[in-house]
């Protein structure tokens, strides 16, 4: 039996909307350039005719195709077929009972294995046969088949592949093959103009247009980790994964990985890796057949403007180290919870996404300066960055019941609290020195269900000062005034923080 299965561009669904899977059958109207001609009247029979083409005030004459760069890169553009064998479901879970296989002689009917084809796209990057296309396009594939588009076809071996990125290389055995240049992904600017190629929908190499939406986009939807998409309205479809995103130079500055729509088909919220990105992993995959990556060592959140204010930080912007790793590069160069990451090697952070890239765009072993700022002040700290355990996750615990009641109610906050007992870290799975008020019940139209506290939570610490007791709470919010108040907040084994105005 075969069974067609398309491993194309992800789909971020739409919380809000239902999921449909639907096959979408698609008119694409292109929209050519017009001409205008007028005829000249009487007062101008001497004036040269106009010939159509408007041209902006810099008096440059308007692009109306891209027929030339595209036919110049179409065919690096390549079509990545892939297929692997799926178990079927066991239909008979007592086969191997023999009272059940009396009913059919001592044989029980097999079904045969399933073939499961994915379809999806490539770019070719080196005369001798490198290919780059994404993880989920190759993942788990036991055959993978390329097609040029003048027909000619290759298996192809895969070098490697990297799920964090979801990007991956190909070889095939070739020479003199058309090659797409890398562009760099870093001057492309928001407003740029953008194509598209790759094979939508299995109707074979497409080219559509837009323009750059965004830059630095995190979706989540992969794994999650290393995410710094270019946002595109450039239609992209299913199938069109591992494709080229190029500019009007005609010079790759993309792959398209993922599409966010509420019904699998395009809305114009496309994704692409940037090309820069794409060329840290493909040269370490073809070197070493894996990616390494550097690892500061800390946990991070963005800096909110009531942050900032807690922190009497200038300006929103900036990582906010929730805490340090024992042993880590960070915890070497002496960082502390509570600061706050400005820049890295004198680049500014303005998000915690692009720290995140950042430092695992950098080699373990590196020397990286970071600028903080801690207590009112900014300072320089230097950090060797260690490296980043891939398969190192935490393991997260659902906190158990609390038989015993909690014994305060702060209306101020809107929560229910009590000091933490050792039966709470317990099922918390914090260590036994962990101190602080354990989160019975909020009101979620409190203060504090509002600033995102959950019950489970244990505050440890407000305004950089330790809270055991509702005494303490209640001195640490007296301290605070009018300003908000910063929490230092433990869920379930991770430090986080968060800001809350009290109800006076």
């Amino acid at each position: 039996m075969h069974i067609s299965n398309f491993f194309d561009c992800k789909t971020s669904f739409l919380k809000s909307r239902p999921f449909y899977l639907s096959v979408l059958l698609c008119a694409v109207s292109i929209g050519a350039a017009c001409r205008q001609a007028s005829a000249p009247s009487s007062s101008t029979t001497n004036a040269p005719a106009s010939s159509g083409v408007i041209a902006p005030s810099n008096g440059v004459a308007a692009q109306n195709s891209y027929a030339d760069v595209v036919s110049r890169v179409t065919p690096a553009v390549i079509t990545v077929r892939s297929e692997r064998r799926a178990r079927p479901a066991q239909q008979f879970p007592f086969a191997d009972d023999p009272r059940f296989r009396e009913f059919f002689g001592g044989r029980v009917p097999q079904q045969a294995p399933q073939r499961q084809s994915g379809l999806g796209s490539g770019v070719i990057v080196s005369t001798d046969g490198h290919i780059l296309t994404n993880h989920h396009v190759v993942d788990g594939a036991e055959e993978i088949t390329v097609e040029f588009t003048d027909r000619r076809t290759f298996k192809a071996k895969l070098v490697g592949s990297d799920a964090p990125s979801d990007l991956a290389v190909l070889k095939i055995d070739a020479g003199e093959l058309p090659v797409l240049p890398l562009g760099d992904s870093d001057r492309v600017r928001v407003g740029d103009v953008a194509l598209a190629i790759g094979n939508p929908l299995g109707l074979e190499q497409t080219v559509t247009a837009g323009i750059i939406s965004a830059k630095g986009r995190a979706t989540g939807l992969s794994d999650g980790s290393f995410e710094d998409f270019l946002q595109t309205d450039a239609p992209i479809n299913q199938g069109n994964s591992g494709g080229a995103l190029i500019n009007t130079n005609g010079e790759l500055i993309g792959i398209n990985s993922q599409i966010l729509s509420p019904s699998g088909g395009n809305i114009g919220i496309g994704f692409a890796i940037p090309s820069n990105m794409a060329k840290n992993v493909m040269e370490q995959l073809i070197s070493g057949g894996k990616v390494r990556r550097g690892s500061l060592g800390v946990t991070i959140q963005p800096v909110t403007s009531d942050l900032a204010a807690s922190l009497n930080l200038k300006d929103v912007r900036g990582a906010l180290v929730n805490s340090v790793a024992r042993g880590s590069a960070a915890e070497r160069a002496g960082l502390k919870r509570g600061d706050v990451i400005l820049a890295l090697n004198d680049r500014p952070v303005n998000d915690t996404n692009s720290l995140r890239n950042a430092v695992a765009g950098t080699q373990p072993g590196a020397e990286v300066t970071l600028t903080i700022f801690r207590n009112g002040d900014e300072q320089e700290v230097r950090a060797t960055l260690g490296e980043l355990d891939a398969g190192a996750r935490a393991a997260s615990q659902t906190p158990g019941g609390n038989d015993e009641q909690p014994s305060t109610s702060e209306g101020q906050l809107g929560i229910r609290i009590a000091p933490l007992t050792a039966e709470q870290r317990r099922e918390l799975d914090l260590p036994a020195d962990t101190r602080g008020l354990f989160v019975a019940e909020v009101n979620p139209s409190g203060a504090a269900g509002e600033a995102g506290i959950a019950a489970g939570d244990v505050i440890v610490e407000i305004n950089n000062q330790p809270v055991n007791s509702t005494t303490d709470l209640r001195a640490a919010l007296e301290r605070a005034g009018e300003r908000p108040s910063l929490l230092l907040v433990n869920r379930r084994g991770d430090n986080i923080f968060l800001t809350v105005r009290p109800r006076r």
